[in-house]
């Protein structure tokens, strides 16, 4: 909500939020709706590592250090697009797999979404618009959101500690970890590349998207894994392979798209 206020809410943020989140929802749709594809993906927390990239903690940082400011609002967009799913779906997806539950429901989509953290903070940014506190509230909550920020990472540096302790472990990569790899730092850039293509935006807008998507798999990921007690190992170990793979991805993808 902090970093929302200070970049301030228009067109392009909206355009690209809406673009991740509908990317991330056929993509999502397409693997489990395709046996032959579900079974390449068979759990959800190998599809949420392939699908919800880290875009806060490192994609944002990387657009700020080689894009022009005025394309922050890309970045941030597909920032909030990706949280959004993330915190609306993934705690359904992860509590319908611990508990073989087989359906939705009405009742359970409306309290996801109304109860999701992403959901929270959009109501409350445009709250803070509309009674004209969001510059104050922009700064005064920039402190809270860097000791949430720190707390995450304490909790995935535990959880990476663990697997990190058993080194011949550590790339050990199962069919379903790689696919979700390949998902994560390949086929979803390339359809937002290929999406943005058709929309007829320019290059580095371009580029600053594309490398949205290609970040790795984001540490929400871990944490709802951790909060569920579900595929924990699996979660941790798909955020630390595509964080290795992708110190050579990302730089590929970006000299790519500026040649």
């Amino acid at each position: 909500m902090g970093l929302l206020l200070k970049a301030g809410i228009n067109i392009d943020l909206i355009k690209s939020s809406l673009l991740a989140f509908s990317s991330i929802s056929f993509l999502f749709f397409l693997i489990n709706a395709l046996p032959k594809v579900r079974k390449k993906l068979p759990n959800y927390s190998l599809q949420l590592g392939g699908l919800i990239g880290n875009t806060s903690f490192l994609g944002i940082p990387i657009a700020i250090a080689l894009l022009p400011t005025n394309i922050i609002n890309f970045t941030i967009g597909f920032d909030l697009g990706t949280t959004l799913f993330a915190w609306i779906f993934g705690p359904m997806l992860l509590q319908r797999e611990k508990y073989q539950s087989s359906s939705f429901t009405i009742k359970e989509l409306t309290l996801s979404l109304f109860s999701s953290p992403a959901s929270k903070g959009i109501l409350g940014a445009l709250l803070a618009y509309l009674i004209s506190l969001d510059s104050f509230l922009g700064k005064v909550l920039w402190i809270p959101a860097r000791i949430v920020i720190i707390l995450a990472i304490v909790v995935v540096g535990s959880r990476l500690g663990i697997i990190t302790k058993s080194k011949n472990k550590i790339f050990k990569i199962n069919n379903g970890i790689r696919n979700s790899i390949i998902l994560k730092l390949l086929i979803f850039p390339l359809l937002i590349l290929l999406t943005t293509m058709l929309i007829n935006i320019e290059k580095v807008e371009i580029l600053a998207l594309v490398l949205q998507a290609g970040t790795p798999s984001a540490i929400s990921t871990i944490l709802m894994a951790e909060a569920y007690k579900i595929n924990q190992g699996i979660a941790a170990q798909t955020l630390f392979l595509t964080t290795i793979f992708s110190i050579i991805t990302i730089p590929v993808i970006t000299f790519l798209l500026l040649v």
